[in-house]
């Protein structure tokens, strides 16, 4: 059945995660009503949920997707930090040894929100729903779009135990993720399929929760063994980060060959053993494990060019990583949603609602945001063996060569090393990488002699519990 007639500015979300809950509140600041429509029942506080099973693994929040977070949502990182959430400064609380060895901790630069996702989705879908104007829809499945190839007007959705219906709107959002049918949606509308790339470097992820040694439940830095392209196949990492209550999630991941397994008891073994160097899994052997191992396969770095079709509906906008899914390795995909919802907000704000073209700016706009993380994620997952049809392209050549140099470079040089920080955060665009000051520092490399071990201080060495 279709609903009786609503007002002209209903705006539908499709999608209640991250993404689509910001966007819910980017379009509250114009819409009578905002309809959240989502396949899950959303649990009322931090808890698991059956479509997000990434939850699992370790996440940020870079420093980009955080002020676009508190612009939303005024007052949230408060929120967060109060719950338990840690604000990491970048690199000065970051233990990372890189491609070409381990990076000094720095000064300041940019930070990162460092949370189970579980709490920083419930903390954010709070504040949102808190909003009467913004209605949520559960246990619903989207069927399709309803209008012609040049205007969306509703969205069909089957909701259990009540069948199909029709949610007519001036606005629908795709914030569905990696499942995404709106390339399917809109071929069934009569427009052209969308150009497409895939980089699949086959990763696998094995992640466990562990409670830290006493002394080292405050303020311990993050810990990122990442591997080095230059060692060939198959490649491994392993993250270590502190979140609430005390507690460290761990991630280890490898391609092919090389990948993790889901048996508890292995999982220290392949941190001491398999990385390019053991402190993690010496870091582990000190803590508690709180959880069974939770393993994925689903790291398949995917984008749309929505932005490059030569037509597109009104009334109709991909978000998130239904636009632009990254290997969750860099971390990206959080800051990225937000960052859309943002541009979202302020596009509408700029055009006006319902201005004719509206929808394609938008489109065109949030491409910026995916488009830069998307270089950053396939910059390496591009060379691994199958990882494309036809191979990394010589753009692809020419920027793994320069990032790799400059990644050496920011070992030894602080001020190479915030620039990278400048991009990788999304705070700034990668022009910054691209000046001659950079260009020359990069040629010269690192200024500072490279590091011999993991740079723990005594007092976080023996916080951990590690001789």
């Amino acid at each position: 059945m279709t609903e009786p007639p609503t007002p002209a500015r209903t705006a539908v979300v499709l999608g209640g995660s991250h993404t689509g809950m910001l966007a819910a509140r980017a379009l509250a600041e114009f819409a009578d009503r905002v309809v959240v429509v989502e396949r899950d029942v959303l649990p009322e506080g931090p808890g698991p949920r059956k479509g997000l099973p990434q939850a699992r693994h370790a996440h940020m929040l870079w420093s980009g997707g955080v002020r676009a977070v508190e612009e939303l949502l005024p007052g949230v990182t408060r929120v967060l930090r109060e719950a338990g959430a840690r604000r990491a400064p970048v690199t000065t609380d970051m233990v990372v040894m890189g491609p070409r060895g381990w990076f000094r901790r720095w000064p300041e630069s940019h930070h990162v929100i460092l949370a189970g996702r579980d709490l920083l989705d419930a903390t954010i879908r709070a504040r949102v729903l808190a909003d009467e104007r913004i209605q949520l829809v559960d246990k619903a499945e989207v069927s399709g779009l309803e209008g012609t190839a040049d205007a969306v007007t509703g969205v069909r959705v089957r909701v259990r135990d009540e069948g199909e219906r029709v949610i007519e709107a001036a606005m629908v959002v795709d914030a569905t993720g990696r499942g995404s049918g709106a390339s399917r949606w809109l071929t069934a509308l009569g427009l052209p399929e969308a150009e497409r790339r895939e980089v699949d470097s086959g990763l696998v992820y094995a992640s466990r929760l562990y409670l830290a040694p006493e002394q080292a439940r405050d303020g311990y830095p993050v810990v990122n063994v990442q591997p080095d392209p230059r060692d060939g196949v198959p490649a491994r990492a392993g993250f270590l980060l502190p979140i609430e209550d005390g507690r460290w999630i761990v991630t280890l991941n490898g391609t092919p060959g090389g990948e993790p397994s889901a048996a508890s008891e292995d999982f220290v073994r392949f941190a001491r053993e398999e990385l390019r160097h053991p402190v993690i899994g010496e870091l582990l052997e000190q803590a508690e494990p709180l959880s069974d191992v939770s393993v994925t396969r689903t790291t398949l770095n995917r984008r749309y060019f929505y932005e490059r079709m030569p037509a597109w509906p009104e009334n109709f906008t991909v978000l998130g990583d239904a636009l632009a899914a990254f290997n969750p390795l860099y971390g990206h995909g959080l800051a990225v949603g937000a960052q859309s919802a943002l541009i979202l907000r302020d596009v509408i704000r700029r055009q006006g609602w319902g201005a004719p073209g509206l929808s394609r700016r938008i489109q065109k706009a949030v491409a910026r945001p995916a488009g830069a993380a998307w270089d950053l994620a396939i910059g390496q997952d591009v060379f691994y063996p199958g990882a494309t049809e036809h191979g990394p392209t010589l753009r692809d050549r020419l920027l793994a060569a320069y990032v790799g140099r400059l990644m050496y470079t920011a070992t030894g040089n602080g001020r190479i090393a915030r620039r990278v920080t400048d991009v990788t955060s999304l705070e700034r665009g990668a022009a910054v990488l691209l000046t001659p000051s950079v260009l020359l520092a990069a040629a010269a490399g690192p200024l500072k002699p490279a590091l011999s071990g993991p740079p723990l201080t005594e007092l976080e060495r023996k916080a951990a519990g590690l001789k």
